[in-house]
C-alpha cells in the first residue's frame, strides 16, 4: 500500500504561463515529483517500522533511516518534501515585493527585497549541476539564505525552508535552455508571498 502520495497542485498546469509553461509544469509535476513519490514508497516499503513516518520525520532523522535505503530516503524523500513545498509557494497573478511578517524578516536580514533577490539570484545562478537554493528560518527566528545540492533539504540539518527555488534543468529547460538566470528573473513573478507567509508562520510555531 502506498505511504506518499502526489499532491495536486494548487493550480491549473497552465497557470504560471508565460514565467513557467504548462508542459514544463507537466513534466514536472507527473513524472520527475510523481517519481520520487514512487521511488520513496518502494524504500519505505522494505522496512514497515518506518510505516505511518512523515516524510519530515524521515528527513530531520535521516541519519536513522536504515543504511540500505538511507541514499533512496534522502534523494527520493527530498524531491518530495522540496517539490510539495515548490508548488505551495507559486501562483499565477503573484509577485511583487514580499508583505507581512515574512516581509519584514527578509528586511530585516538582507536590508531591502532588492538585495535578498540579487543574492538569492547570485546564489541559484552559483548552484554547480542540480540543486534548489532556500530561505530558511534560521537561529533566534531570523531568516537565512542557503543552496544545496541535488534533492537534500534543510530539514537534514534539523532548518526549515520557508521559500525554495528549484535550479534542476528540468525545471527550466523547455524554455530557457541553459539561461537559468533569465528562469530565475522570472521565477519571481510566480511567487506567492501570502503562502511564503503561512510557511513562515508555520515554522515560528
Amino acid at each position: 500500500m502506498a505511504e506518499f502520495t502526489l499532491p495536486d497542485l494548487p493550480y491549473p498546469y497552465n497557470a504560471l504561463e508565460p514565467y513557467i509553461d504548462a508542459r514544463t509544469m507537466e513534466i514536472h509535476h507527473q513524472k520527475h515529483h510523481g517519481g520520487y513519490v514512487s521511488k520513496l514508497n518502494d524504500a519505505v516499503g522494505k522496512h514497515p517500522e518506518l510505516q505511518g513516518r512523515s516524510v519530515e520525520e524521515l528527513l530531520r532523522g535521516i541519519d536513522q533511516v536504515p543504511e540500505d535505503i538511507r541514499t533512496a530516503v534522502r534523494n527520493n524523500g527530498g524531491g518530495h518534501a522540496n517539490h510539495s513545498l515548490f508548488w505551495q509557494i507559486m501562483g499565477p497573478d503573484a509577485g511583487g515585493d514580499p508583505t507581512g511578517d515574512v516581509g519584514e524578516a527578509i528586511r530585516s536580514a538582507f536590508g531591502d527585497f532588492g538585495s535578498f533577490r540579487d543574492k538569492f539570484a547570485a546564489a541559484a545562478a552559483g548552484r554547480f549541476g542540480s540543486g534548489w537554493v532556500w530561505l530558511i528560518l534560521g537561529d533566534g527566528g531570523k531568516v537565512e539564505m542557503v543552496d544545496s545540492a541535488n534533492q537534500d533539504t534543510p530539514l537534514m540539518q534539523g532548518r526549515v525552508p520557508v521559500l525554495g527555488l528549484d535550479v534542476w534543468e528540468h525545471a527550466y529547460y523547455l524554455n530557457y535552455q541553459n539561461r537559468r538566470p533569465d528562469y530565475v528573473k522570472a521565477w519571481w513573478n510566480v511567487v506567492n508571498w501570502g503562502a511564503v507567509e503561512k510557511q513562515y508562520q508555520s515554522a515560528r510555531g
